[in-house]
């Protein structure tokens, strides 16, 4: 990438955490569709066809994360980070093991500021750069999820201040908030529950949200058209953020 002004995606290299599930596979498809040259992280990489550059690695280790960031710097021109791994675990207040909220902060967190240490000193050399992390909705509060969203809401202070700290290389940094998004790791957080009645009673539009529209938004962030957005948290919820759908 060149000057901020002039960031194109087309030919550009976005690295992606948890590339291969969900969000990150819609993300990685529409960016691969785009001309980007994309570079995966996944702990899982059998029997899948990427189109671009996979690594295999478990984020939870950050010893092993290291290694494999060394590697891709060392061969990557990385123009752009999407912190988009995660974990969720449903605990409620009184049964909150401190192990899962440790676990949680340590996917969430350390992995993030992990990851973009390993590209931003590049970023501002180049002075230009795109950073987007994946919070959720659940920082504004959700039932039995103390450790998830405590950590997605650390991950918005990330946002902002990394902002206020690469604003003057011309690097923008800027999270997505998803909401109720038919993936499977917001299936797997509610098993029993009926998912069209679930959406109803979550979401104003009466429907989860898909991983492809989830994925439109982090390519526009990433695109020369945001240049002027960073420090910025913005919703993908279908207006869920908005309050009860009751009337």
């Amino acid at each position: 990438m060149c000057a901020c002004s002039e960031i194109r995606l087309k030919d550009s290299c976005v690295l992606i955490t948890g590339a291969t599930k969900g969000i990150g596979w819609a993300l990685t498809q529409r960016l691969a569709d785009m001309g980007c040259h994309v570079v995966g992280i996944a702990r899982n990489t059998a029997e899948i066809d990427f189109p671009g550059y996979l690594y295999e690695c478990d984020l939870s280790d950050a010893g092993q994360t290291q290694d494999v960031l060394q590697v891709i710097r060392d061969k990557f021109p990385v123009d752009a980070v999407v912190n988009n791994v995660g974990s969720a675990i449903s605990q409620p207040l009184g049964s909150v093991e401190l192990s899962a909220l440790y676990e949680t902060f340590d996917l969430n967190v350390r992995t993030a500021v992990q990851v973009t240490q390993a590209f931003v000193e590049s970023m501002k050399v180049r002075r230009s750069g795109r950073i987007i992390n994946l919070c959720s909705l659940a920082v504004r509060g959700a039932r039995d999820a103390t450790s998830y969203a405590a950590a997605k809401s650390a991950i918005i202070g990330c946002t902002r201040t990394w902002a206020l700290d690469l604003a003057e290389y011309g690097i923008t940094v800027n999270a997505v908030a998803p909401g109720a998004i038919d993936t499977e790791l917001f299936v797997n957080a509610m098993p029993a529950a009926d998912l069209s009645t679930t959406a109803a009673s979550l979401v104003p539009m009466g429907r989860l949200g898909t991983a492809n529209e989830v994925a439109a938004l982090i390519a526009f962030l990433l695109s020369a058209d945001a240049g002027f957005i960073t420090g910025q948290v913005i919703g993908i919820d279908g207006g869920g953020s908005l309050g009860s759908t009751a009337t």
